[in-house]
């Protein structure tokens, strides 16, 4: 039987490169760093959301976009005041890049329903369909 000569640099066990990961790793680190500091921010608007007796803690995904509706009936999103046509222009550049983008509504609980109505129409107009309400469970 004739014995297979494999060449020297074939015998040389492979390399595992360091640099990639490592930039993968502070990569991810500074990416959930940049959203729990907007989460934040978005968190510290003066609203009061309502209570629930059933509201559950839900699992937020990365890129949600909070929309907040003051007790004025003022949109606001990333610190932004927008009107209902701003949003909606907003919503649906962001809807032509994520057809199943996630939408979390935060009103303040002494909102009046017309504003969070014009909010959800915005959002139905740009065919943005997963929509969530914020709420505190009741105690």
């Amino acid at each position: 039987m004739a014995r297979l000569d494999i060449p020297e640099y074939q015998k040389q066990r492979p390399i595992v490169q360091m640099a990639p990961l490592i930039d993968i790793v502070f990569l991810t680190l500074v990416f959930f760093m940049t959203l729990s500091i907007f989460s934040q921010q978005e968190a510290e608007l003066n609203i009061s959301v309502p209570k629930a007796k059933s509201s559950d803690q839900a699992l937020r995904s990365p890129g949600e976009i909070i929309i907040n509706v003051t007790k004025g009936g003022q949109i606001v999103v990333n610190q932004k005041p927008l009107s209902v046509e701003q949003l909606e222009v907003m919503l649906g550049r962001v809807a032509t890049l994520f057809p199943d983008q996630s939408v979390i509504v935060r009103a303040d609980e002494q909102t009046l329903h017309k504003y969070v109505v014009a909010v959800l129409d915005a959002c139905a107009k740009v065919d943005i369909w997963n929509i969530s309400f914020s709420t505190i469970k009741e105690q």
